[in-house]
């Protein structure tokens, strides 16, 4: 789970408008070093003036100027084939890279659970990991005492709450992590593949506590593969294919086009 403040912009903020969520000609680029050449060797041959050598260099293109905003109150959906570029842009989203190329402005407390049950330190208990993301996103310490009950109680682990994180299974931090998520109102709730996490039961809470979220005029942010979902909850959607924009708009005609996709008539 990835907890970040108020009104805290990434690379250049943009204007303060009514969009919730704003990106202008995101680009991602990684470099990562040939097969053929080890972090070793070109250690190596750099401190040694190997000019003889070359390092070879090779370039991945995760992203190319992808643009789209996110009105406030709005649920958007994002959808796409695996490799398409979805977690690299919500991580450049969240804060936790930078793009190469691009602005991205993100306007209101957010709350993005792109790994279920990670962001949590291992060696403190489930309370107290608790109040330090209540307190990365800006609440103060009497607020998230006062929604210690809710959160607990929803997450259903009251009996190993104050176990250290290490103890728990992994359907217990995901449990404590949706909980924290969902349970401290961010302006903003980022979801990335999550509504078919935990058993029968905790998935129906799950989506009864995200329809309450989205009808009380905040902003989601909705990745899946399940078309379902996207065409359920979200009015408009983006599909992004081979880290570009292949659709955007009416949640329908997206899905149509990821449909086309899928059975190979792109």
């Amino acid at each position: 789970m990835r907890i970040l403040p108020r009104e805290r912009s990434f690379s250049v903020s943009l204007s303060n408008s009514k969009y919730a969520i704003e990106a202008e000609n995101i680009s991602k680029v990684f470099k990562r070093l040939s097969s053929h050449t080890t972090l070793k060797k070109a250690f190596i041959d750099i401190v040694t003036f190997n000019k003889n050598k070359q390092v070879k260099v090779l370039k991945f293109t995760a992203l190319k100027d992808v643009s789209f905003n996110v009105k406030r109150g709005e649920t958007f959906g994002i959808i796409g084939p695996n490799g398409a570029g979805k977690s690299t842009l919500l991580k450049i989203l969240c804060g936790i890279m930078r793009p190469t190329s691009g602005k991205v402005a993100v306007n209101g407390s957010l709350s993005a659970l792109l790994e279920l049950g990670t962001g949590f330190h291992p060696e403190l208990t489930g309370r107290e990991n608790i109040l330090i993301n209540g307190l990365i996103l800006g609440l103060t310490k009497k607020e998230i005492v006062a929604k210690y009950d809710e959160i607990i109680e929803f997450s259903g682990i009251k009996d190993f709450i104050d176990e250290p994180i290490k103890t728990y299974s992994s359907g217990m931090s995901v449990r404590l992590s949706f909980s924290v998520a969902v349970n401290v109102n961010p302006d903003i709730l980022i979801l990335d593949e999550v509504l078919a996490v935990g058993d029968a039961e905790f998935q129906a809470k799950s989506k009864k506590r995200i329809e309450e979220f989205i009808n009380s005029g905040r902003t989601v942010l909705l990745v899946s593969h399940d078309k379902n979902s996207i065409l359920s909850y979200c009015s408009e959607a983006m599909l992004l294919y081979k880290g570009g924009i292949a659709a955007r708009g009416r949640t329908e005609d997206v899905v149509g086009k990821y449909e086309e996709i899928e059975r190979g008539n792109v």
